[in-house]
């Protein structure tokens, strides 16, 4: 589904990631680690767009036959193909209510224009009553339908990292770009993180590919795992394979 070819990316003479190749099977849950500064939120960075890679290709399919090239455009052209993220530190629209938060994901897939909108055509009321029913579906299935009317904001730090992937299931991807999504958490909320995460996958017929430092969360849930040291592919296979990997013992513990 998702092929990353030779991939290289540099900030004046700083190189963030070097000549780096992956494939994300359709299906799969794939995860992408490295210690700190390793390069990998600059690859989620390049396939969604938001970085115009130095040298490399990208190329994502995600039905059989329809191939298209990302790099070179632009972020919201991205989504509407299909590939979604979460990001690291939280980016929620605190002041608006839970509900807003995924009705506003839904947007992207919006037929109707602004003049329709504006005068309530009724196409444009039969659009927005489907995404109203969609978004509270959205809801029910991340446990988060009593607190609807509730600002984001004050949702407990758990609850915000499931109404994030919330609203970016509301894009209707499928690719599910996950960037560290248990971070901050406690044993108990990384544990139904886990259980959530493949539940979406089946549910909403994902592929995931998710950057985590947390390995418990990686280990359990990834089919096949990428390993970056400063920008460079030192590792890959199953995590069993990777656990056992010398270079990346020493990466993460500094001894061979």
């Amino acid at each position: 589904m998702l092929r990353i070819e030779n991939l290289t990316m540099k900030f004046g003479g700083v190189v963030a990631c070097s000549e780096f190749s992956a494939e994300v099977k359709k299906g799969q849950i794939v995860g992408l680690i490295g210690p700190n500064r390793a390069g990998k939120t600059t690859v989620f960075n390049v396939i969604t767009g938001v970085y115009k890679p130095t040298e490399g290709r990208i190329t994502f399919e995600p039905r059989e036959g329809e191939v298209h090239e990302l790099v070179g455009l632009s972020p919201d052209r991205i989504a509407k193909l299909g590939i979604c993220r979460t990001f690291q530190n939280i980016r929620l629209f605190g002041q608006l209510s839970v509900l807003d938060n995924v009705f506003i994901g839904s947007h992207l897939r919006l037929k109707s224009n602004v003049f329709s909108s504006v005068v309530r055509l009724p196409h444009y009321v039969k659009e927005e009553k489907e995404i109203y029913e969609k978004s509270l579906y959205l809801l029910e299935k991340i446990g988060l339908q009593d607190f609807r009317d509730e600002k984001a904001s004050s949702l407990p730090y758990g609850m915000q990292r499931r109404l994030e992937m919330a609203r970016a299931l509301a894009t209707d991807p499928k690719l599910l770009l996950l960037d560290e999504p248990a971070a901050g958490m406690n044993p108990q909320e990384t544990m139904e993180l886990i259980e959530f995460i493949q539940d979406i996958k089946e549910e909403f017929g994902l592929t995931i590919f998710l950057i985590e430092h947390h390995m418990e969360v990686v280990m359990e849930i990834s089919e096949h795992i990428y390993v970056l040291d400063h920008g460079v592919l030192i590792a890959e296979g199953s995590p069993g394979e990777v656990q056992r990997n010398a270079k990346v013992i020493e990466a993460y513990l500094g001894v061979g």
